[in-house]
């Protein structure tokens, strides 16, 4: 019998409550970036901002990665930047302390980074105002009510827009990434969290339904290759 993928799943990910140490996480990370540097998934959030840079002409830009883990995707705009000389601060939000540790080794040679250990929804308006956030398969964790409360903040901090990158609920996609991962992927708890991602991922229809939660903000919401969505904001302020 085939998936049912008609509602959003609540299953919690292994990722949510990884208790099996720092080195082991690191593998799976490892697991977690291999597949997006394959299927050029940080491609998406690297195009999205640097479109959101180029409409935004400016000296310098706070750029703020929500749910950041192990620092990858701040690392590859960090490269981005600095091929195009492009003046960032970059910070890296999240709740798991183990993530933010190899995010701090991993990232020693890029002083422009740093990091917080944050509750995402405990975030004060005030914590953090910058000019771009961005969020890349981070809001599939949440539930809808949670999310909306995000969604309202993350526009709250960013002056130019928010970028979010997130997977699309599709029975392609969970079974194209059963075939995937035996061959890409070495640990089980990527591939079992990658198959409970895509069950709590989201359809543009659902993405749709969120953006009328915020109405004084410009959305554009894409697919893209493979099975993503790129959500960019813009608030209506800078219009």
């Amino acid at each position: 019998m085939l998936i049912n993928l008609t509602e959003r799943s609540n299953q919690p990910e292994l990722m949510d409550d990884f208790q099996e140490g720092r080195k082991n996480l690191q593998i799976v990370f490892d697991d977690i970036n291999r597949v997006n540097s394959i299927l050029g998934g940080n491609n998406i959030t690297v195009n999205a901002v640097a479109k959101l840079i180029q409409k935004n002409p400016q000296e310098q830009y706070t750029i703020v990665d929500m749910g950041c883990g192990d620092g990858n995707m701040l690392r590859e705009i960090a490269k981005y930047c600095n091929k195009k000389a492009i003046k960032v601060r970059l910070i890296g939000v999240d709740l798991n302390a183990e993530a933010l540790e190899l995010a701090k080794v991993a990232s020693k040679s890029y002083s422009e980074i740093e990091y917080y250990h944050k509750d995402i929804l405990a975030l004060k308006i005030t914590d953090l105002n910058c000019d771009i956030v961005i969020t890349t398969l981070t809001m599939h964790h949440f539930e809808d009510n949670d999310l909306l409360t995000f969604l309202k903040k993350f526009n709250q901090l960013a002056r130019i827009g928010v970028v979010i990158n997130d997977l699309q609920r599709s029975r392609w996609a969970y079974y194209l990434f059963k075939v995937f991962s035996l061959i890409f992927i070495k640990t089980e708890t990527a591939k079992i969290d990658g198959l409970i991602s895509i069950s709590r991922g989201f359809l543009k229809s659902d993405l749709i339904e969120y953006s009328k939660t915020l109405p004084t903000v410009k959305h554009d919401i894409c697919w893209k290759w493979a099975f993503r969505y790129v959500w960019i904001m813009q608030p209506d302020r800078l219009t």
